[in-house]
């Protein structure tokens, strides 16, 4: 079986990164995509179980691992909150032919690409517009003006990062991108 490649995908909040990559992962198949697996120091909600949907470390354990080099990337969220990605964690997944997939932020998705260089396929979606951005979170009605406005203001820097990507798709219609991304992918993994 082959070794398996990486493809990240990073957006501001509202650009349909979620969507895009859902469909691809339950649409096609022959991709072999599988979520990276995190870690976080936050405990299990409802049914989670370590090494399913994350590998739950205390602040302590989180903290000697980001000591001992340990994470690709990982984030403080709030105080003794962290989420990141294991590097041998992504090395068993790749080990075992699967494509790993990064829903990560723009800054996560920029030091996964830098360790794997031409091994990872970076992809920003962006919006149309931060109008559109505006309209799609309005939408959504699941925040409140001023939660929506710190959306967007981070939107903004967020964006400030996509020529550090391979590609940049724009999702101003959901089924063109889908069509591109699938596109993407198709060259990057029989590249």
């Amino acid at each position: 079986m082959n070794r398996g490649r990486l493809i990240i995908v990073s957006a501001p909040s509202g650009s349909g990164k979620s969507t895009i990559v859902q469909y691809l992962m339950q649409e096609h198949p022959e991709f072999r995509l599988a979520f990276s697996i995190s870690a976080t120091s936050r405990p299990p909600r409802g049914k989670e179980q370590d090494g399913v949907e994350y590998f739950f470390l205390s602040p302590e354990e989180f903290r000697q691992k980001i000591e001992s080099n340990e994470f690709l990337e990982y984030e403080e969220v709030y105080p003794d909150r962290f989420y990141g990605t294991l590097k041998s964690q992504v090395e068993v997944q790749l080990d075992n032919g699967q494509n790993v997939v990064f829903d990560v932020d723009v800054k996560g998705g920029c030091n996964i690409k830098q360790f794997y260089g031409d091994r990872a396929l970076s992809i920003f979606i962006q919006p149309p517009s931060v109008d559109a951005l505006r309209q799609r979170l309005v939408s959504r009605a699941t925040d409140d003006a001023e939660q929506i406005e710190r959306r967007l203001a981070k939107a903004e820097e967020e964006m400030s990062y996509a020529p550090r990507f391979d590609k940049i798709l724009v999702n101003d219609d959901l089924e063109t991108a889908k069509a591109e991304a699938v596109a993407l992918l198709t060259d990057f993994l029989h590249s």
